[in-house]
């Protein structure tokens, strides 16, 4: 049986008016809530993306444009993922997170032979920030558990996530493009 569910993520946007005056454009859930079913409690919430560098300040929210884990060439994306239990039984694991990789994240490197499960590489360099509970990162030599508040910046490295704690984690990822 899975925990219950995070809380949603709130996102809130800034703007300016014609005056140049801040305010407040957007306060809500994101518009980009991403689920599997083959994965249950796996929650990817897009929040922002950018699509070049220098970013334009004032372009209008493209979040809802965005697919895949890789951001737009020369450009962000943040994203926050609720990460379920890992399930005790291997080959369920295994189906697990193939199916968040097949599903939702197509255009990461992956092989679903690999002796661990969820194993993927993207051309970027991601700050990976831990909001809630512990993670495991695990690398192809090592690994280690994140808590509450650790970041991992991940470089271009194969890499993959697992939960194994009996509460719901929370990571949220700025992942951006690299070369």
């Amino acid at each position: 049986m899975l925990p219950a569910s995070l809380p949603d993520v709130r996102r809130v946007v800034t703007a300016n008016d014609e005056q140049g005056r801040s305010y407040l454009l957007a306060d809500g859930v994101s518009p980009a809530i991403l689920t599997t079913p083959g994965r249950p409690g796996y929650r990817n919430a897009n929040i922002w993306r950018t699509i070049d560098a220098p970013t334009d300040v004032v372009a209008t929210d493209t979040i809802c444009a965005q697919s895949g884990v890789m951001p737009p060439k020369n450009g962000t994306v943040l994203r926050v993922i609720d990460f379920p239990p890992r399930p005790a039984d291997p080959e369920e694991r295994r189906r697990q997170a193939s199916a968040s990789l097949d599903n939702l994240f197509t255009d990461a490197v992956h092989n679903n032979d690999h002796r661990q499960p969820g194993m993927h590489l993207t051309q970027t360099v991601d700050y990976a920030i831990v909001l809630s509970g512990v993670i495991t990162a695990i690398m192809d030599k090592d690994e280690t558990d994140l808590h509450t508040g650790d970041i991992l910046i991940q470089r271009a490295t194969n890499h993959a996530w697992e939960n194994r704690t009996n509460a719901m984690a929370r990571v949220a990822f700025i992942l951006i493009d690299g070369r």
